[in-house]
């Protein structure tokens, strides 16, 4: 019973009336189901936080638990929420800044707009994890300054991913030049140096990060503090390009990714010996025509393909990569800002995967929308079968030529009319994934959505259709499948009687008041 009421919770047809009945004998499963509604009261969530606490978060961060609904000591993972939200009471701040619950403090260092004495007390806490989120996540640069040359290194490592350090601090932090050296991290405070951390470590309890190493000078940290600060955009190009020749390509490939790059350094970058690096480079909106061409020769693993995802890659050569990579369906950057010059030019191509490719729009002219639906090509005819605006003839043209290679997109048209969306469901051979696309389109019919629950894993996805008639989503209640049974329970369609008597079983099943989790009777406030 408790995934049917799950399910009724988060109707969206359920009267306002019931929804109050719901919230008044809540349980765990119940309020799960109504912190999904988006018509929730601030007075029924109050209720629901103050019944069911541990559904106050969810609340919370849905923006419908205001401050005054929430009480710090008694509900801090909500509070904590409220305060990362930046809708929290500041005197809160202060509170958790003395918990003696580390996690809480942690927690509490990450949340923006902190009164600058929380702050200033949190960077002197005891434990180091709670001035590291702190150091990762202030918005301040002073702080991020100071915090730089915090004697552990694990605090400058999270200085170094955030984009409030001043850059010249950043510079300091990356290449060591004026910073005094760390004193300790989380290797050496645990384990006597030299030590190197088995990847494959077997302690449950392992606070260490795999490969963490420490022979004296922290080694592994230094280097993660370094690729954290690569790609940090605040670091300054200058810093950057000094370690363009480092061993390492995790360090490597961030400088590959910058795009103000000098054009020297794409040509060295390009040549570089890690796929990664190159990779990256790829990537990098800022490189020249000279690097897109050299790289669109590159057969290194994930180069190319990266590549064709560059919103700056020239189009021929995109064309070329199209024919060349398995790239898949996927609007191309490229391909969205094309002019009308060069959409014409990409529907007239040679090659299919570069119509294909087009296909993926959804915004073409009739003319190219309609000369691709009727191309030979399986592949072109599938990307843009989906597009709005076919005709319910040049639907079912795509289906009479290709078959089972197109049944499922034309099914996911949005103007598939109702006759086209039943035909589907009975296509020979049956192609499973069209029923679960038809039993997600609003227009599907009732016989077309009857011969989804034949599907199982349609079948859930069906019987939360509204075009599904009362009496077979009243039946679906009983279903064997939990999914199902609560999906047709979320049914707007389901008839209000049926409704009412679900809600008054709930009533009678509820526990006593203050078992739920709160110490309020039923009803809430």
């Amino acid at each position: 019973m408790s995934h049917v009421l799950r399910g009724l919770a988060a109707n969206p047809a359920l009267p306002t009336a019931l929804v109050d009945r719901l919230v008044a004998v809540a349980d765990p499963d119940i309020a799960e189901g109504l912190a999904d509604r988006d018509d929730l009261s601030g007075a029924q969530a109050a209720a629901l936080a103050s019944r069911v606490p541990d559904v106050a978060v969810r609340l919370a961060y849905g923006g419908v638990l205001s401050a005054a609904d929430v009480d710090p000591v008694a509900q801090p993972d909500a509070a904590l929420a409220l305060l990362d939200e930046g809708r929290g009471d500041p005197e809160w701040a202060r509170l958790f800044a003395v918990d003696q619950d580390p996690a809480i403090r942690t927690r509490l260092a990450a949340c923006p707009a902190l009164p600058p004495d929380v702050v200033e007390r949190l960077a002197y806490d005891d434990d180091v994890q709670v001035v590291a989120e702190l150091a990762l996540w202030t918005t301040a640069a002073e702080p991020a300054a100071r915090l730089a040359e915090h004697p552990h290194a694990e605090v400058r490592r999270a200085v170094a991913g955030n984009e409030a350090t001043p850059p010249d601090v950043l510079t300091r932090l990356l290449t060591g030049e004026g910073m005094p050296p760390a004193e300790r991290c989380l290797v050496c405070d645990v384990e006597e140096t030299p030590f190197a951390h088995d990847p494959q470590c077997p302690k449950p309890d392992c606070v260490l990060r795999p490969g963490a190493s420490c022979a004296g000078s922290h080694e592994s940290t230094v280097l993660e503090t370094a690729e954290r600060g690569l790609w940090n955009p605040a670091t300054p190009v200058a810093t950057v390009l000094r370690f363009a020749d480092h061993p390492s390509p995790l360090l490597r490939c961030p400088v590959a990714a910058r795009p103000d790059l000098p054009p020297e350094l794409w040509r060295q970058l390009a040549g570089d010996p890690c796929p990664a690096v190159r990779a990256h480079l790829a990537a990098n909106e800022g490189i020249d025509d000279a690097a897109f061409r050299a790289l669109a020769a590159d057969t290194g693993h994930d180069v190319r393909r990266t590549l064709a995802h560059n919103a700056r890659v020239p189009l021929d050569v995109l064309t070329a990569l199209a024919g060349a990579v398995r790239i898949g369906p996927t609007l191309l950057p490229r391909n969205a800002a094309a002019s009308a010059e060069e959409i014409e030019e990409l529907a007239r191509s040679s090659q299919p995967a570069a119509r294909m490719l087009l296909g993926e729009r959804r915004d073409l002219p009739e003319e190219i929308r309609d000369r691709l639906a009727a191309d030979p090509d399986a592949k072109v005819v599938k990307s843009v079968a989906p597009h709005p605006g076919l005709t319910e003839a040049l639907l079912r043209a795509m289906v009479e030529r290709h078959g089972s290679r197109v049944v499922v997109k034309v099914a996911s048209n949005p103007d598939a009319p109702a006759a086209l969306l039943e035909d589907v469901t009975r296509h020979v051979p049956p192609v499973a994934k069209v029923f679960r696309v038809v039993a997600r389109h609003p227009r599907a019919t009732a016989p077309a959505l009857l011969a989804c629950l034949g599907d199982w894993q349609a079948r859930p996805l069906a019987a939360r259709h509204p075009n599904l008639p009362g009496a077979v989503i009243t039946e679906l209640l009983t279903d064997a499948d939990e999914q199902v049974a609560q999906a047709a329970a979320a049914n707007p369609s389901l008839p209000a009687d049926v409704m009412r008597r679900l809600v008054a079983e709930a009533g009678r099943r509820a526990p006593v008041a203050g078992s739920a989790g709160g110490d309020d009777a039923p009803g809430g406030r």
